[in-house]
């Protein structure tokens, strides 16, 4: 399922990141990564907000919906 439709407090698992080479190596060195867990901590209004390891992210709809995820 798309990221951007995770429920709130679901600790899912990032199965494919779907985006330029650029965005993709950059939200890897946030901890985005094939495999990596994180817990969904908002994700009203389009945007996403995400527990990644021990911090927090926030990520625009539009991104968020091209990220695969899985429980």
């Amino acid at each position: 399922m798309p990221l951007s439709i995770a429920p709130s407090g679901a600790v899912v698992v990032i199965r494919k990141v779907d985006a330029e080479e650029k965005v993709r190596r950059h939200l890897q060195e946030l901890g985005i990564a094939q495999g990596e867990r994180v817990t969904v901590l908002s994700s009203d209004g389009g945007n996403v907000i995400l527990q990644v390891k021990d911090g927090r992210l926030c990520l625009d709809g539009t991104l968020a919906a091209r990220i695969t995820v899985s429980a």
